[in-house]
């Protein structure tokens, strides 16, 4: 029998530039979080450089005597790819790969490379696929060799990675292609959101920086098994369960795919038609690793990538993960410099009865006192009714000469649904505060 082959990871070497003042310890937390990314990569990280400069060389990034240094150091230490903090331009890449005789892949390579990795739905590759194509194509312009440095491994892998040898034309065809398909994909699902809103079931989106606990919270609210572990992305192609409530009402509750600092703007639009779950959600659930040193960063991040999505606006419920691992006072002074968070341990399933009535009473905010009228005789209206009943709160209930008057606090969702079922309302409210529509 042939001697089985064992699979090595490719040595890598980190590299970032620090610019301005005070940022050193920024940046070597950037670097700390760089390389969990090359390990999600498969890489195996032997050396870490940075260097303090005013601003990029905008032929090589490092400066000159920098670049060579690295180069001896990737030499000695057999180094096979070159990994920055940073997004390089076409130009900058060739350079430095001339230079260094490396393959160098920066920041937005590396992490579509860890997508390519995880998507396992047809959907998931499409767009991790249009992600690739999107970055590739600019940097196809106008060398030659381009391809053929391709060669496989980190920055190389994926979907996409069958169409790196075509030309610049075939290449903007699939993208093309990819980018209709998503669009059908989109169409489906908001579809599928209209239905929900039509059966008037609220939903709640689980956002939050990779690796904060998004599965494991998912799978302790919905009782389902959800893929969870300490590595990055884990969560590419988006879940979807129904939750019950403590006021026996239900929720469809969505596992998104984690952010990131910097997170790849070919990234957030080719997943647009996966985030626009997070657009349409009743309730963004922002899950927060209470404790990671860099959590403000992390939540900074998170909401940037909300307002990109265009779901800055939609009410918000932030929860505070893994906060078995904090000290009793490290847990007091968080709970009172945000009391309106809830504070929970996912791995340990604290605080999911407190988490829950929360949510519900978050999505309650959402209401419109109303005075509906019905026709108490028909088969039409006793079915409305009981639907006001399961879906709002009813505070009055008068039936007089086979008139049914209801006074009830209707989730403003719903009121197209039951004003078309009833006579005109009489005396409506406006909304409570914390409504976004």
């Amino acid at each position: 029998m042939p001697e089985a082959r064992h699979h090595h990871p490719e040595r890598a070497a980190l590299v970032n530039v620090i610019t301005g003042r005070g940022r050193r310890w920024h940046a070597e937390q950037s670097l700390d979080e760089l390389a969990g990314l090359a390990n999600a990569a498969g890489a195996a990280v032997v050396l870490r450089v940075s260097q303090e400069k005013a601003r990029p060389d905008p032929a090589t990034f490092l400066g000159s005597g920098k670049v060579a240094a690295l180069a001896a150091a990737c030499a000695e230490l057999d180094v096979g790819v070159v990994i920055f903090d940073h997004e390089l331009s076409p130009a900058q890449m060739r350079q430095l790969e001339e230079r260094l005789e490396r393959k160098v892949v920066d920041r937005t390579q590396l992490i579509l490379d860890i997508f390519a990795r995880r998507a396992r739905t047809r959907e998931g590759k499409w767009q991790v696929e249009l992600a690739q194509l999107q970055y590739l194509l600019p940097r196809l312009v106008g060398s030659g060799t381009a391809l053929s440095r391709l060669g496989g491994g980190i920055g190389t892998r994926g979907p996409g990675e069958t169409k790196l040898e075509t030309d610049r034309r075939r290449i903007r065809q699939r993208i093309h292609q990819i980018q209709r398909d998503i669009e059908q994909v989109r169409r489906r699902r908001a579809q599928l959101r209209e239905r929900r809103h039509k059966r008037a079931i609220p939903t709640a989106a689980l956002v939050g920086y990779t690796n904060a606990g998004k599965s494991t919270l998912f799978a302790q609210l919905t009782g389902e098994p959800a893929e969870a572990s300490d590595a990055l992305f884990v969560t590419l192609d988006p879940l979807l369960r129904r939750v019950q409530l403590p006021d026996k009402r239900e929720l469809l509750l969505s596992d998104t795919v984690g952010f990131i600092d910097r997170l790849p703007h070919t990234l957030v639009a080719a997943f647009r038609a996966t985030l626009e779950e997070v657009a349409d959600a009743d309730l963004v659930v922002l899950v927060i690793d209470a404790a990671s040193p860099e959590r403000e960063r992390h939540v900074s991040a998170v909401r940037s990538v909300l307002g990109e999505m265009g779901a800055a606006e939609v009410e918000r419920l932030d929860v505070y993960n893994k906060c078995d691992l904090l000290s009793p006072p490290e847990l007091a002074r968080m709970q009172v410099a945000d009391p309106a968070a809830v504070y929970v341990s996912a791995r340990r399933g604290n605080g999911r009865q407190e988490l829950l009535e929360t949510m519900a009473s978050r999505l309650a905010l959402d209401v419109r006192r109303v005075t509906l009228d019905f026709d108490g005789a028909t088969p039409e209206s006793q079915d409305r009714i009981a639907r006001l009943y399961r879906h709002a709160h009813v505070l009055e209930h008068v039936a007089h000469d086979g008139r049914i008057s209801i006074v009830a606090e209707v989730p403003r969702r719903l009121l197209p649904q039951i004003q078309g079922s009833a006579e005109e309302p009489r005396g409506g409210e406006p909304a409570r505060a914390g409504s976004r529509r």
